[in-house]
Order: C-alpha cells, then structure tokens, then sequence
C-alpha cells in the first residue's frame, strides 16, 4: 500500500493577506455569487449597488436630488450630487478598508453600507476604477486598476458638488457576466420607491435616457406589483409613512399566497428578516384585536401584496449583500407601531376594516374546505396503500436541519420506458424516481385543492414531503427527465409550472433542475462521441471523419440502460431552474400558461417559420 504524501506544515505555510488580496482570492464573502449576469443578485449588479447605495446615502442625509446612471460597452458611472468625498480622503475611502464615514452617525445615520467596505470591493474587483470629488470650486481624484493606485490627480473646477464614481468589473473575475438592463431598471424603481422625490436617470448605450422618479413611495411599488398580471385591488392600498417606518398594503381580487418586498435603510432585503417578520405579526395582532377575532397569519396574508421599508442606525446583516436583516432587539417596536398605527387606520376607515376582515373570513374558510378535502385525500391514500406506487425510492435522503444527504436527487420521468432506463442503472443509494403517468395537469389557473383531488398531484407533493412547507424535503435534487422532443419539453414546462405556483421556495432555494441528455451518438469503430446539440454533433462529425454513424435520440427510453448510466453518473449534466420573483414570473406564466389560448395561438403563427423546399 503506498503511503501517504506527507505535507510540512510549518511558519513557512502560514499566510497573511492584504484586504485587496482577500477580496480578490474570497470573492463571494464580499460579493456573493458571481453569476454571469442573468440574476439579478449576480455579482456584477452587487458591484454597481454598492456604489449607487453610496449615493443613495446622500440623498437620505439630505444632500443631492439626482443621480445618473450610465452603462456603455461593460463600464458603469454612477455621478451624484452630494457632499462630496472629503478631497484629502478620496483615495483612502475608496481603497482602505475600515476607512470612512459610515462610523460616524452625525454623517451617515441610516446608512445602508455596513463598514465602508462596499466601493473598496469595487475598486478591487474592477479591471479599472475612477474616484472623482467635487467640493466647492475644487476636485480631487485617484485612478486604479485591480485595486491598485495608478494616478492621482487635484484642481480647480465648475462642477457642482457631488462624487462621480467610473468602474469595469474585471473581466478575470466576472469571466461571462453582462449587464441586463431589466435587472437594473428594476433596482432603480426600488430605490425611487423608496425615496420619494429622489430623481434617478439611467442612461444605456444605444437606448434612450429612462427617469425613475416616485411621488408616493411604496404605494407605487405595490401597485406596479399588482399590475404585472392585471391584479386589482379589493381596497384603495393602506399607506402609512412615518420617520423610521414604512409599510403599504392591500389585498388582491385574483392572487395565490401573500407577495411582500422588504427594505432596510433602501436595501431590498430578498430573503426578509426581523423586519418583515415584525410586521406579519403586528398586521395579524392589530386585525384580531379590531374584530375580537382568532384568525391566523395565513388567513389574513392570503392574496397580500405589500411592501415594508425600515431605517435603522445600526442594521446587522447576515452577510456583506445584506439580503436578511437579523437585528432581533427592534422587534418588539416595531410589532407594537404595526399594531397601533393599523388600529388608528381601522378606527379612522371603518368601511376598508370591514372589507378586510371579509376578505379574511372568506380565506379562513377557504381553509377549513380545504383542510377537510386533504384528510379525505389523506384518508384514500391509506386505503389504497401505505406505498407510493409511481415512487422508486432510495436508502438516503436530505434532511436540511441535519446537513444530510446532500446530492439525494429524484428523477421525475414520463412514461415506464424512460423510467426503466433509470432504474436499472441508478445509484440506489441517492438516486430515486417518481413516474408520471402521462401529460400532468396545468394548474397555473387552479387552486391548491387541486393537489388533493388529483392523485398525481398528491403523489408527488407527499414523495417530496412538501405538502406543508419545504423545511422536509427528501431530495437535495428534484431533476425533471423529459424526452428531447415537443412532448418532452410541454410535459417540463408543465412540471416547472406546478413547482412555481404552489412550491416557490423549492426553486426559490435552487432545488429544481433539468437533466441535460445528449440529442445525437456519433460514432465509428474506434470511438463514440455524445452530443448535447447540432453543434456538438457536427464538431464530432469533423473530429471523426469519413462516414460516422449518427444516431438522434429522439427520447429516453431508446437510450440503452448501459449507457444511460455515464449520463445520471459523475459526468451527468443538469440546468438549474432559474428562479424569479413573481412580478417578473407571473406574467410569463399568463401568457404561456394562462387561459388566453387566442394570443398564444396568434404569437405561434406571426412567428412561424416554414422552411421553403429548394
């Protein structure tokens, strides 16, 4: 047996990096992920809101009403019309970290940036950067490439006060990442939202110059919400603003589950927090008390769409991208002003308290129909069998709580002959597989009872444990394994739709996949090529010359079981289901999903092409 590479390890091992080395080499603890841009929490739109939050700050402190926006060909200026950097400080408040005003509460009191390290990240992950202050008459500016100080520059200037910052995400770093408008175009109404009278104007190379501009705050964010699927209101929305605290609401006449934007100090923070949850429970208190009722938060949440927005000196954060906020000891208040100021609106507004609490009441009935159609479900389940038929199950599972069973995966496949394939030459240990029976339901215009009442809805919910949230899950991996034809591809949007309307969190939290199998064999009496589009397959024509044969996979049944297995094994390849919120997603789904079959039918045929015959 051969023994084992011995490594010294000794003072010689020991390293200690400089902050620009750190944020180089440990990109994501400052960034998050890098992405390529398709998200809109990739990396690259963090770079550009750390130094639009700076600017933001400005504005908050009452210093500046515009700030512009420019993106051409991969770089970004952001130019605002503040205070300025102190002209001494430039090169240090942009480079040095633990350096600048966000210490300092008589400068920045609800600041969004934590400890100044946001522009120094920047700096560090851009291929070049441009710092230039402007203050009274006089400017000052420093000139990086990859975090390092190239150029130093001071003078005279008619400029007005403010700081203009100019960055290019190093293209080392950001390897495929590219800026898409729609990401930052909603950013920019989020902040406009969030800062009333604030005057933003973004500028893209070879568009026009777009002005976001809000004169009612978060009442306009909910009602752009309500707008994406042509939601209407059963109540003029409830608007309350005070110094600190924000919130707006109303309930929808068409809407599944609650939609609710949270903000911190002007940060959108995705994942919630203190904050949000605060709220959810000053709302529920203050509807209670009004009506001497004992409803529960998913009875008056249901429908819900709303935003909330706080201003904190001190916010603590999970992570430098700030998606959760986690200070626990504001939570108390803030349930208490909730309560109160939505009592004072409720006593003030008799007839919108009236219509909420009808709107509640239908919920909670809705509810106990529903709870009754699931022990009847439940109930047939039993009687049936104790198994889930279509389920081929395997030994380990994913517990979250645990940290187990990382990579558990479920294949769910059309048909037994696909099925087969995957079963015969699976990892029984962490690979299992749900079969469908045949095309499943569309459920984008159904209600959750549909689950109950069909059983392949009911089969799959309870395989994957997630009836009552996702806390559960029994795979790591749910993996849609679909035939590489029409069929194929309906039967997977079918399946995507199922998981976004009733389990958003499953592909909220990125456990959605499509497996990936290749479209064509190409291969000669030395050599078999798999390819995974026409393009792989021509490259493999070339390689192997002469006459190969070519073989078109049209679905998985007809791929062997033996070679099947390379394409579930360490090689396999997997597309993960991009999540988004539900005023970008919602929409789509109408249209491809909804009931206006007229347009879809009119969209195919203005876009058909046929192929003329030479």
């Amino acid at each position: 047996m051969a023994e084992k590479t011995k490594h010294q390890y000794d003072e010689s091992k020991i390293k200690t990096l400089s902050s620009l080395e750190h944020i180089r080499l440990r990109t994501g603890m400052y960034i998050g992920r890098i992405g390529n841009g398709s998200n809109p929490d990739d990396g690259c739109y963090v770079l550009l809101k750390e130094v639009v939050d700076n600017a933001i700050d400005e504005y908050i402190m009452g210093h500046g009403k515009e700030v512009a926006i420019t993106i051409a060909d991969g770089r970004v200026s952001v130019r605002d019309h503040g205070r300025g950097i102190p002209l001494g400080k430039v090169v240090d408040c942009v480079s040095k970290i633990n350096t600048g005003a966000k210490y300092n509460d008589d400068v920045f009191q609800f600041s969004v940036g934590l400890n100044g390290v946001g522009t120094k990240a920047v700096n560090a992950l851009s291929k070049s950067f441009l710092a230039r202050s402007h203050r009274d008459g006089e400017f000052a500016e420093a000139m990086f490439k990859q975090g390092k100080l190239k150029k130093e520059d001071a003078g005279k200037t008619k400029e007005p006060n403010g700081t203009f910052i100019e960055f290019e995400p190093d293209p080392e770093i950001f390897k495929d990442s590219e800026f898409r408008l729609e990401h930052i175009e909603r950013r920019l109404r989020h902040y406009s939202y969030l800062n009333t009278g604030l005057k933003l104007i973004f500028n893209a190379a070879g568009a026009e110059p777009k002005v976001f501009q809000s004169r009612h705050g978060l009442m306009d964010l909910v009602m752009e919400e309500l707008g994406t699927d042509g939601s209407e209101p059963i109540y003029a929305p409830l608007h309350y603003a005070g110094k600190t605290l924000e919130f707006c609401f109303t309930h929808s006449n068409s809407r599944y589950g609650e939609t609710f934007y949270s903000f911190v100090n002007g940060q959108y923070t995705s994942d919630g927090g203190t904050h949000l949850s605060a709220f959810r429970e000053g709302l529920l208190k203050a509807v209670n008390e009004y009506c001497n009722g004992k409803f529960e938060g998913d009875d008056v949440r249901e429908a819900m769409v709303g935003a909330v927005a706080i201003r904190l000196k001190d916010p603590m954060f999970e992570s430098q991208t700030k998606n959760k906020l986690g200070n626990t000891e504001i939570r108390t208040e803030l349930v208490n002003n909730v309560r109160e100021e939505l009592l004072h609106f409720f006593q003030r507004n008799k007839q919108i308290a009236e219509t909420i609490i009808a709107k509640v009441k239908d919920t909670q009935e809705l509810r106990k129909e529903l709870q009754n159609v699931k022990k009847l479900a439940r109930e047939r389940a039993k009687a049936i069998t104790l198994r889930i038929p279509q389920l081929k199950d395997c030994k380990n599972h994913f517990d979250r709580k645990k940290d187990k069973g990382r990579g558990t995966m479920v294949f769910i496949c059309e048909g037994q002959s696909a099925a087969g394939s995957i079963t015969s030459c699976r990892d029984v240990n962490n690979q299992a597989v749900f079969v469908l029976k045949g095309k499943p339901l569309n459920v984008w215009d159904l209600k959750r009872d549909v689950m109950y009442k069909n059983d392949e809805m009911y089969n799959l919910m309870q395989s994957l444990n997630v009836e009552d949230n996702t806390e559960g899950l029994r795979y790591d991996k749910v993996i849609l394994a679909t035939d590489a034809d029409v069929d194929g591809m309906h039967i997977r949007n079918l399946m995507i739709t199922y998981f976004f309307k009733f389990f958003e969190q499953l592909v909220h939290d990125g456990h959605v996949h499509v497996l990936e199998t290749p479209l064509f064999r190409v291969r000669n009496k030395e050599k078999t090529i798999y390819c995974y589009s026409e393009a792989e397959r021509d490259n493999a024509i070339k390689e192997l010359g002469g006459k190969p044969e070519i073989t078109r996979f049209k679905g998985l049944g007809e791929i062997s079981p033996k070679e099947f297995q390379q394409f579930i094994g360490k090689e396999m390849r997997t597309s993960q289901v991009e999540y988004a919120p539900r005023g970008e997603s919602g929409p789509i789904f109408d249209f491809y999903m909804g009931k206006n079959t007229p347009e879809r039918k009119d969209y195919i045929m203005d876009r058909l092409v046929v192929p003329v015959e030479e």
